[in-house]
């Protein structure tokens, strides 16, 4: 990929970091795409002089994307919501994108979708998420989409989100207890796109399932979570009956969950037996155990120095 031009839309968000890192150490001349630009400048120190650029866009604004394609060798849109209107961002701003690539040329479009992706679920997120990869396919056949589960890292607003809950409450409440998940490492994912992206022969046209070495469920998730940081917290069934109410009211302090996100917690979010995979990209999981306790370190109770010997 040395020298070639790629858009990365959401490059600088938790994934997008990542991404960008993973395409400059291979060479490439990276634009970062992002709509609060100023979220992008922490990426500039990764590349060298003139490797980075940043351009404002708005992915639910056909023109801002045209512009920032313009030139464009690769395209990868990483851009997702947890809230809001998913229509149109998730399907019609994948929709701008994928016609905006086209448009001008460029040889490789990726489009990270999400497991569990599916028309006809109860949750819009979900809904969005496969019209969206209808409308990329629709746009520019030859794409690569990538569906991760739920992503994992340093800064991600999932298993650090449960370790805070863990670290304060005398009692973890746990809501879809048996829902399982196959969580994947940020660094895997970031290293999958760039493979995907830089060898658009074997991937271009191709789906491919992001999973990690582990599938728990919600509840031996949260057991791990505890066990990591030194706080092994009674861990409580929310019923489910009253876990629909919360998330139809919010009502549970410090555990809040929308309407929609508990819908999605109705089905699994692991990768489908048979389909293609991290190890199709060359990419071999990394186990959470191996890399998540480096900084699920300060949540425990004396951080760094827990478990260290009195002098």
């Amino acid at each position: 990929m040395k020298d070639c031009l790629v858009t990365v839309f959401g490059g600088g968000g938790f994934l997008g970091r990542q991404v960008v890192q993973e395409l400059l150490a291979r060479g490439a001349r990276v634009r970062v795409a992002q709509r609060n630009i100023g979220d992008a400048f922490r990426v500039k120190p990764l590349g060298g002089l003139g490797q980075t650029q940043f351009v404002a866009a708005d992915i639910t604004k056909p023109n801002s994307v045209a512009r920032a394609i313009t030139d464009s060798d690769v395209v990868i849109n990483l851009v997702g919501i947890l809230s809001g209107d998913f229509e149109a961002v998730q399907h019609l701003g994948a929709a701008n994108v994928a016609k905006a690539a086209a448009e001008a040329g460029a040889k490789v479009l990726i489009h990270v979708s999400a497991i569990g992706a599916d028309a006809e679920s109860p949750a819009g997120y979900a809904r969005s998420k496969a019209a969206g990869e209808v409308a990329v396919k629709a746009a520019f056949p030859t794409a690569t989409i990538l569906r991760p589960s739920i992503i994992f890292g340093r800064e991600d607003q999932f298993i650090n989100r449960f370790a805070n809950l863990i670290s304060i409450a005398p009692v973890v409440p746990v809501m879809a207890p048996d829902t399982k998940f196959q969580p994947v490492y940020v660094a895997d994912v970031a290293r999958a796109i760039a493979n995907a992206a830089g060898d658009p022969k074997a991937h271009g046209g191709k789906t491919y399932e992001l999973g990690g070495p582990q599938i728990l469920s919600m509840m031996e998730l949260n057991a791990w979570i505890g066990k990591s940081i030194g706080r092994d917290k009674p861990l409580v069934a929310v019923p489910a009956p009253i876990a629909g109410l919360i998330a139809t009211f919010g009502f549970l302090p410090g555990a809040p969950i929308t309407k929609d996100q508990w819908a999605l917690l109705q089905k699994d979010n692991i990768v489908a037996p048979g389909v293609a995979d991290l190890a199709a990209l060359g990419v071999t999981p990394t186990p959470m155990a191996s890399v998540a306790e480096s900084w699920l370190v300060r949540f425990r109770r004396h951080g760094r120095f827990a478990g260290r010997a009195k002098a």
